[in-house]
């Protein structure tokens, strides 16, 4: 690991402080799950725009994916 600086608001890092004591980690600790997840969140995100470009530089014919229909039925 390594150490780095950050400036944050007085607000911020007492709220942080709070969430990490309720969840049984460290300030740093916290940090870093955040971070995870939001670039986590962010690489989502930039998939669902790639597919939304992807499409609409080609739509979905109409019956493209009907073979598939039965496939997706609950027996009963």
């Amino acid at each position: 690991m390594k150490t780095v600086q950050m400036t944050l608001d007085v607000e911020l890092i007492a709220a942080v402080d709070r969430a990490a004591t309720r969840l049984g980690t460290t300030r740093s600790g916290f940090t870093r799950d955040a971070l995870k997840r939001a670039l986590q969140h962010l690489r989502v995100r930039d998939m669902e725009a790639r597919q939304r470009r992807g499409y609409a530089r080609k739509p979905v014919r109409k019956g493209e994916f009907s073979g598939w229909e039965a496939e997706q039925a609950w027996p009963d």
